[in-house]
């Protein structure tokens, strides 16, 4: 008796593995530790296995135009998922917004409590923030300094990252004595200022099914695993919102 069920469970680990399959997610540089925390719950939770790229979102999204074989793409703007659909390669019907990011200027030894008075002061040699042109985060930081009437003086100072991760990395290692990154990035850290969200367009992150997933069970169960409860616990502890 003991054999028999001993080989019936052998039949279905060998069966459940059979049936697993692995999906290739481009994740926007914001969103890395979330992707992250993610990842060993959507094997629980569904038996498939996740690989992600992260980096700039119009960087991701070039190389999906360019045959990169990503199956879905968590943008850090709403704008290049609904493109993936003009485009061909993304699948109509799939777009949803995942997260709400918010911006925030940090630094590891200028005191920010007031970082609205920090950036009009002046008093710092670099300021750094991610490339606008394919950063959504960085977007948003022009948007802010824009708004509070600093570009110009600004401007000079300012270092900028590849993507939101690099841009993290400057103010860490002292590059820059601050800069702007999201909000969930410096989670839990002394001397952030969350920048005001009047100042900048919301930042509506939003997900789509790329259609060189369209038939892996492991891309489909990725997309609706993203609008679980229990991914959204894990999305909005770390800063976001979710609608």
């Amino acid at each position: 008796m003991n054999r028999v069920l001993l080989a019936m469970l052998a039949g279905l680990l060998v069966s459940t593995a059979a049936h697993a399959e692995t999906v290739s997610v481009a994740v926007a540089a914001n969103f890395t530790k979330v992707a992250e925390q993610l990842a060993p719950i959507f094997r629980a939770e569904t038996g498939h296995d996740v690989v992600y790229s992260f980096g700039a979102t119009g960087q991701l999204y070039t190389q999906a135009t360019q045959g990169a074989p990503f199956e879905v793409f968590l943008s850090a703007d709403d704008v290049r998922p609904t493109k993936s659909i003009e485009d061909g390669i993304g699948v109509d019907g799939t777009v949803f917004t995942y997260a709400i990011g918010a911006l925030a200027l940090y630094s590891t030894s200028l005191d920010l409590s007031d970082g609205k008075a920090v950036l009009e002061g002046g008093d710092f040699e670099k300021i750094a923030i991610a490339d606008p042109e394919t950063a959504p985060y960085g977007r948003a930081a022009t948007e802010a300094l824009a708004a509070l009437g600093l570009t110009e003086a600004v401007t000079p100072k300012l270092v900028t990252g590849e993507n939101i991760t690099q841009t993290l990395q400057f103010i860490e290692s002292g590059n820059a004595e601050l800069g702007f990154t999201a909000a969930s990035q410096v989670v839990g850290k002394s001397s952030v200022w969350l920048v005001p969200a009047d100042l900048y367009e919301p930042i509506r992150q939003d997900a789509v099914l790329l259609k060189t997933g369209e038939v892996n069970p492991a891309a489909l169960a990725y997309i609706d695993f993203l609008k679980s409860d229990v991914a959204v616990a894990v999305i909005e502890a770390a800063g976001y919102v979710v609608e």
